[in-house]
């Protein structure tokens, strides 16, 4: 239980995948304009992630390994996570169609999100079991909605502020995810 307690919050907080990996930062960027929006990409990322972990270690752990194909495991990842994504596409659409409008392009990014991959790809190389590599690909989820909420957070309180003319736009939230990935280094001795 310790054990998983430390993946958890290693992979959640102290390794977080967009502000100290730097990996699914086109939608960290992109849609993290309103909160409601990064809320529910959150929650879409969290959903695939998890499942997508879950997937891809049973997928890796009984037939990649058995049939000593191992070397197909990106292609065969690639797969798995399309096929998750146009599910979480397809129930947005029917059950939450305002969601799915907002999040535009960005929902089916989500296929092409790196952090996606490298968290199926981290669960096999750090050698996790099925249990150890959906708590990390939850925790590395969970992380990601933490992010992506708190910069939507800002980025619309920066809204209300006064920022010069040379920092407006793109500059102010480049400059507001690099301190956020400052202020998250600061959790790098915990672990």
């Amino acid at each position: 239980m310790k054990e998983l307690l430390i993946i958890a919050i290693g992979s959640a907080i102290v390794n977080n995948v967009v502000l100290s990996q730097f990996l699914g930062i086109c939608p960290f960027l992109g849609v993290s304009k309103k909160t409601e929006t990064a809320a529910g990409m959150g929650g879409a990322v969290i959903f695939v992630i998890t499942l997508a972990s879950f997937v891809t270690g049973l997928i890796y752990k009984f037939i990649l390994v058995p049939c000593h194909v191992e070397y197909l495991q990106t292609i065969v990842f690639i797969l798995v996570i399309a096929s998750l994504v146009q599910f979480v596409e397809m129930f947005l659409k029917k059950n939450m169609p305002p969601l799915y409008e907002s999040l535009g392009v960005f929902l089916p990014l989500i296929t092409t999100n790196c952090a996606v991959l490298g968290v199926a790809l981290n669960n096999v190389s750090k050698g996790y079991g099925l249990l150890e590599g959906v708590v990390n690909g939850l925790a590395t989820s969970v992380g990601f909605f933490i992010a992506i909420v708190i910069m939507a957070g800002l980025r619309e309180k920066i809204e209300y502020n006064d920022v010069p003319k040379r920092f407006q736009g793109t500059a102010i939230v480049l400059i507001t995810a690099s301190l956020m990935s400052i202020a998250f280094m600061g959790f790098s001795g915990m672990i």
